[in-house]
């Protein structure tokens, strides 16, 4: 095997170790994220405002419901109610996360726990 071929196959070994060190470091972080809110969170603390057709709003979704946090959602196609609170919102978007009355466009696990710990205190 010649040198170069060599310094590619380990470029690609490098390449590779650093993918699987990365992705274990974020599924990790993720646990920890989940972990934490799941702590935090009490049942009515979290509300998402979701549509049908959002897959932002299923991967939010799955994200709590496989980190068991706590949460409420509601559809805008299904629930009156719920389609009034999203035409208040100053941005309307989905999912929009309503955490202990702070409202959130997007969801984000850090800024999820973020805002509650600022409420918990």
């Amino acid at each position: 095997m010649d040198a170069s071929r060599r310094s590619l196959i380990g470029v690609v070994a490098v390449v590779a170790a650093v993918a699987l060190a990365a992705q274990w470091f974020g599924d990790r972080r993720q646990r920890e994220l989940g972990d934490e809110i799941a702590r935090l969170a009490q049942p009515g603390d979290i509300r998402m405002v979701s549509s049908l057709s959002c897959p932002f709003c299923t991967e939010a979704r799955l994200w709590m419901e496989r980190h068991g946090v706590p949460f409420e959602e509601c559809f805008i196609e299904r629930d009156a109610a719920c389609e009034a609170t999203y035409e208040s919102l100053p941005k309307q978007a989905t999912p929009t996360l309503i955490v202990r009355g702070q409202v959130h466009t997007g969801f984000d696990a850090a800024r999820v726990l973020r805002a509650l710990q600022a409420g918990a205190g």
